[in-house]
């Protein structure tokens, strides 16, 4: 569309949204309370005020609808950018609220839906609005859904230039996991539902892809088999999510929590499913400690999705040059970059650089990586 006209946006935030990741919970659905007693910090608003900030200076004629309190009026307001409150939802927000605030958009007749959240929150969106353009603030757990920008930055470029009309919609897959398989260490993802979306490439995530294949299968046993022997240093390996990863852990007669983080040292695992809280409290006894961590398929983030309990807190105790990224050749192949996005724009800009990239038994890729807000 053009701006010939007032241009509608629909912003909403899920407040809970990202609550279990750095917390273990491998994802908020129903456990928020549980979330909050193990000491979690919510971080949708401020990543969606991060988003509106990069947006200020470039509106032109826009009107904000939004939904009231931590759903986005206190976000808009306190980036002072006007906006029309059309839903108030309770103190505690529900799923059914992010619906209701949705279907109040539609009756609005908004252009875009600018909403903050992850998977979950993108499957309520669609189930009141499929038919309005939608674009996701990344701010959850897991999101495997295309909806999603790369960045709040990258949302904020990908809103202006859809409203200025200078890039197109394409209709892309809403997709969720079922969180009980999920922290049973089981990925079962279904299909709910086609959104259309502004798209720019490198600038909207693809959908989390998996790889199967008796190639892939030995490239992680290589990668397994030369991680075995430098592991054996005396270093606390903290250990991302991931099959490749997992494979690592079997390599060593080890049971892996193939979504969550373990960590491992001379062979024995000394910390399994961990929060951040444990892994910062682990840190505080061990001398030396590194990172392996291995890219979501297709969307290629090392950090700032899935592992959330690898926090910018973790990874500047551990020091982002002891930080070892693994994959197989293939999945490499259809990743044109690393990208990171842990909510530290100063650490995300100290881990973008070349890096090498484990591919099998000692070889090594170079791999540009950078850091999702500046892409």
């Amino acid at each position: 569309m053009s701006q010939e006209k007032t241009a509608k946006i629909g912003f909403l935030i899920n407040p809970i949204a990202g609550l279990g990741g750095r917390v273990g919970l491998k994802g908020t659905d129903g456990l928020a309370g549980q979330a909050l007693a193990r000491g979690a910090i919510p971080q949708s608003e401020e990543r969606a005020r991060a988003c509106l900030q990069s947006l200020i200076w470039r509106l032109g004629d826009i009107q904000f609808f939004t939904a009231g309190g931590s759903m986005g009026e206190n976000a808009l307001a306190s980036c002072g950018m006007a906006h029309k409150t059309i839903y108030s939802p309770p103190a505690q927000s529900k799923q059914t609220d992010t619906i209701a605030a949705c279907q109040e958009f539609k009756r609005r007749k908004v252009d875009l839906i600018l909403f903050c959240g992850g998977d979950g929150t993108a499957r309520d969106v669609a189930s009141a609005s499929s038919d309005i353009p939608m674009l996701g603030i990344p701010a959850g757990v897991k999101m495997h859904s295309g909806v999603f920008a790369i960045s709040p930055q990258a949302a904020a470029e990908l809103a202006v230039r859809y409203l200025r009309g200078e890039i197109k919609l394409r209709q892309t897959e809403i997709v969720d996991v079922d969180e009980d398989l999920y922290r049973s260490g089981e990925l079962a993802t279904r299909l709910y539902a086609a959104a259309l979306t502004p798209y720019q490439p490198a600038m909207v995530q693809e959908r989390k892809r998996i790889y199967l294949s008796g190639d892939e299968e030995e490239f992680k046993d290589q990668i397994a088999l030369f991680a075995a022997e430098f592991m054996r240093d005396g270093s606390a390996y903290i250990i991302g999510a991931g099959t490749t990863t997992a494979k690592i852990a079997e390599r060593m007669g080890l049971e892996k929590t193939l979504l969550g983080v373990d960590v491992i040292q001379n062979g024995q695992l000394i910390l399994k499913d961990a929060s951040e809280k444990e892994l910062l409290a682990l840190l505080d006894k061990k001398a030396r400690a590194k990172i392996i961590v291995s890219p979501i398929g297709a969307q290629g983030f090392i950090l700032g999705r899935g592992s959330q309990q690898i926090s910018p807190s973790v990874l500047r105790r551990v020091g982002e040059e002891n930080l070892i990224i693994v994959s197989t050749p293939h999945k490499m192949a259809e990743i044109p970059r690393l990208l990171v996005d842990t909510g530290d724009a100063d650490l995300d800009g100290m881990i973008a650089k070349k890096r090498l990239v484990v591919i099998g038994y000692r070889i090594a890729q170079r791999k540009e990586t950078a850091a999702a807000s500046l892409c």
